[in-house]
């Protein structure tokens, strides 16, 4: 739709009319008389027929309220948008060390590894994450940032998709991976910062203690929500059949201390239908902020009725031309016989 910014400009269409009725006439400036031999000639030689003035008062009206059309400023309003909404800032940070491996889970009535379950939950978390700002950091021997903090809530599950086992090394450092958390958290300056950190084992390595990174965390206002993937029996292919041994080693007491710590929940999934549940009670526990607003973009359409304004313009200056032609070969000298 077309809008106005400034509609009340419109008030001012009638001040030609106004002008020309409410003040005088300019005063025309004294100057000598010149006696003309054809003086009487004159009147009917530069007079303007009636049509061609009422013509060219058109073109003078036209072309004034263009310009005041021009000046009112016209924009066209498109579709309503919403806005990028502003929620929470919120990181996955997905343990891809070679435990992950365990097929120890069933998707869809098959047996799959812990990531391939992971991938499959978190997406759909993320795909209803609207309104927050979501960062992915991938770990192993090593933490990586692969995501920062955007609303491109696709690009987010697509380098989630993407991951592959072993991409950070086959160890676990949950320390380094709540670091880097923080370190990008804490840059924002968004109150509403959260964790979300999905590990299949204990720290084994890294640079930083997982206790003394939650302790960093806790002081910067990042909560940890911990959840704890396998920890049940695992079955294990062996030329003898399925055999099923103890799950990996996952510190569950680690977990609870980081979540505890900085004012989040641990929580335990040993299959999909776990993982759902503990991703549905993260909904519940950290909603999204769905903002109502919208804009809506606006083209700014001034310059047609300008343009066509200069245009009439010119075109009313060329109108004077005729006139002034006839009176130029009506004073020459085949009339008067001066040169």
């Amino acid at each position: 739709m077309i809008s106005f910014a400034w509609p009340w400009l419109f008030l001012v269409l009638p001040l030609p009319w106004l002008v020309r009725r409410l003040l005088p006439p300019a005063a025309l400036p004294e100057s000598r008389a010149l006696r003309l031999p054809f003086y009487r000639d004159i009147p009917a030689a530069v007079s303007t027929p009636a049509a061609r003035r009422r013509w060219r008062q058109g073109l003078a009206w036209a072309a004034w309220v263009l310009l005041v059309l021009a000046a009112a400023r016209p924009q066209w309003l498109g579709e309503p948008m919403q806005l990028p909404l502003a929620g929470r800032d919120l990181m996955l940070a997905v343990d891809l060390s070679g435990s992950m491996e365990q097929e120890d889970y069933r998707l869809n009535g098959r047996p799959v590894n812990r990531l391939a379950v992971v991938k499959a939950v978190a997406g759909r978390f993320i795909e209803r994450r609207e309104g927050d700002r979501l960062g992915l950091i991938l770990f192993g021997s090593r933490a990586y940032l692969q995501t920062p903090l955007t609303h491109d809530r696709a690009t987010v599950r697509s380098m989630l998709d993407e991951a592959v086992i072993g991409l950070a090394g086959r160890e676990t450092a949950v320390g380094d991976a709540i670091a880097v958390a923080v370190k990008r958290l804490k840059e924002q300056a968004q109150q509403d910062r959260v964790l979300i950190l999905l590990t299949d084992g204990s720290n084994t390595v890294g640079n930083i203690a997982p206790l003394d990174a939650a302790r960093v965390a806790a002081k910067a206002g990042v909560r940890i929500y911990t959840i704890g993937i396998g920890g049940g029996p695992v079955g294990v292919r062996t030329p003898f059949g399925m055999l099923t041994k103890k799950g990996t080693d996952l510190d569950t007491a680690t977990l609870q201390a980081i979540a505890r710590e900085t004012g989040g929940r641990y929580f335990q999934a040993t299959d999909a239908a776990q993982l759902g549940q503990v991703y549905e009670e993260l909904d519940r526990l950290e909603p999204s902020v769905r903002d109502q607003r919208s804009f809506r973009p606006m083209h700014a359409l001034f310059m047609w009725p300008a343009g066509l304004a200069l245009l009439l313009s010119g075109a009313l200056a060329l109108t004077a031309l005729p006139g002034a032609e006839r009176l130029t070969r009506f004073a020459g000298p085949d009339r008067t016989g001066w040169r």
